[in-house]
Formats: C-alpha cells, sequence, structure tokens
C-alpha cells in the first residue's frame, strides 16, 4: 500500500518478529555487521540469537576481496564466527569472470590488497595498454581519491573499447564516519562513456544464486524463497538485488543513506523508496534482536 508520498515501510527496533518467518538470511556484511572501522556488537547478537534459533545465516559481500580474506577482516574487527554460517563475496564469484580471459593481458585497477582475488588464476598482468581486459577492484588510493582522478584513465580504455570486470559494484562505502568510493563507481563513469561492464556482485544474480547454494548446503536442503530474509544497508545494491532475485528485504539505515541530520522515520523512509518497485518489507535503525 502506498501513500502519496511513497509506500509504508513499517520502522520496527528489533528484527525477532521477522525472524519467526525464515528459515535463512541473507545478509549484507559491511554496513551490516561493521562500518569498516568498527564492529556493530548488536548486529553479530542479532545474527547468533537467530542461529541458536535453528536459522542459517549466509554473508553477502561486494567486497573485492575473496571470502576467506573477509573472514580474517570479520576476526580483526571482532565480528564472531557464531555470527554467521558462511560468506560469498563479490569477488569469489567475479573470479569465474576472470577465468574467461584465462591467458590474455589482464589489467588489474586498483589497490594491491584486492590482489588475492587473482590468486591461482591464470593471469596474465599487462600494463593498461596491452590489456584485453581490465579488472577493477577499486580506487588505487580509496582515503582520497575519487572516479574524476580517473577520467584520464577511463578515456584510454575507451578508446580501445576495452571491457571492465567489476569486481565490488557499490558506488560508495562507509568507513567509519565517512564515505570513500568503491570499484562501481569508476565502472559507472566507464558506463556513462560508452564503456562495456560485466558485474557479478550485488545487485546482479550470480551473487545470490551462490548464497543460495550455500544455505542449501549448510542445511541440506533447499529453502524455499518466501523463507528467506534479505538484510542490508544498500538501496541500489540489497534492496534492489533482493527484489530482483524475488526475497523479501530488510533496510538497514547505515549512513550510506541516512546520515547524522536525518532521523529514520517513516517521512525519510518514503522519500528514500519513493520510486522504488519494491520497497523493503520493514526498515531497522541498525540491525538488532
Amino acid at each position: 500500500m502506498q501513500n502519496k508520498t511513497g509506500p509504508h515501510i513499517p520502522l520496527l527496533r528489533s528484527i525477532a518478529p521477522l525472524a519467526r518467518a525464515a528459515d535463512a538470511w541473507i545478509s549484507d556484511v559491511w554496513g551490516v555487521l561493521h562500518d569498516g572501522a568498527h564492529a556493530h556488537p548488536a548486529a553479530s547478537d542479532a545474527c547468533m540469537k537467530f542461529r541458536a534459533a535453528g536459522g542459517t545465516i549466509v554473508l553477502v559481500s561486494n567486497a573485492p576481496s575473496t571470502g576467506v580474506e573477509v573472514t580474517a577482516h570479520l576476526d580483526e574487527l571482532g565480528v564472531p564466527r557464531a555470527a554467521y554460517d558462511a560468506i560469498v563475496t563479490s569477488g569469489d564469484v567475479t573470479r569465474a569472470l576472470i577465468s574467461a580471459w584465462a591467458g590474455r593481458p589482464v589489467h588489474h585497477l586498483g589497490p594491491d590488497r584486492y590482489l588475492g582475488t587473482f590468486a591461482g588464476l591464470d593471469v596474465a598482468f599487462a600494463p593498461l595498454s596491452e590489456a584485453a581486459v581490465v579488472v577493477c577492484t577499486g580506487l588505487i588510493e580509496d582515503d582520497h581519491e575519487t572516479p574524476d582522478d580517473y577520467r584520464d584513465v577511463l578515456a584510454a580504455m575507451r578508446a580501445r573499447n576495452v571491457p571492465m570486470i567489476c569486481v565490488n559494484p557499490d558506488l560508495v562505502v562507509e568507513r567509519g564516519n565517512r564515505l570513500v568510493y568503491c570499484a562501481g563507481a569508476l565502472a559507472a563513469a566507464y558506463e556513462a562513456l560508452g564503456g562495456k561492464v560485466a558485474y557479478a556482485g550485488k545487485p546482479h544474480p550470480p551473487i545470490y544464486a551462490r548464497a543460495r547454494e550455500l544455505i542449501g548446503e549448510v542445511r541440506g536442503t533447499p529453502v524455499e524463497t518466501a523463507r528467506i530474509l534479505a538484510i542490508g544497508d544498500g538501496i541500489k545494491t540489497d534492496i534492489a538485488g533482493a527484489a530482483a532475485a524475488g526475497l523479501r528485504a530488510v533496510f538497514i539505515a547505515s549512513a550510506l543513506h541516512v546520515d547524522g541530520a536525518d532521523r529514520l522515520d517513516e517521512t525519510t523512509l518514503a522519500r528514500l523508496f519513493s520510486d522504488h518497485p519494491t520497497p523493503p518489507i520493514a526498515a531497522l535503525e541498525a540491525l538488532a534482536w
């Protein structure tokens, strides 16, 4: 039901009432379990309580890293492993796209910390001028760079019609108390120039398909769509991706869309989702039980 200003989305303090109608959660990581610098203990507690009641949780991240690397990062931040069953990342899923270019010259556009995404693959790294494809994991100095710093790079790629594989479709992500640009911002800028980009992370189908496979592996049987709940803070990634996969979604209000000057209320939710074809079934200021 929609009013004149947008859809009515219930604002909850606890996810517990929704948990009873779900066997599994597909949850975002960055913005839900942590902000890039600090873990959110209440979110981990909610996940552990859902699992203790028999639920299964697969974390789905647009991180360019592998699931193994994201697990290590969660360990460092203090997110307990008891808070989830499995992880699938954009980096994991994108490896299949990269493999299609085996033996051909590949240029990595991004920081060296994401080189683990290529581990074990038949990749022949090359300078941009010789590359048959560019694999973008992010901005090289993402703590201060913006897409404007890559205008010449993207123009050179477009001049040669070099396709891009975007490992992280996120445009921006919360890091502590600020937002930083991600690979998705460069991919969007490249598409605006007419460049061709391939994606595998949220909101695109492959990562959700893999998440559902993992849920089935953990539980020993597939879980019907109606019994899976998607949780995330990204409207164009988590919420849109869940809708495309036919999943109910819960919106978490991180600084990605709701900053300190805003209150998460019905007016804010109506504004955020006024043009969204499939809004979330509920919203929380933060994931909590």
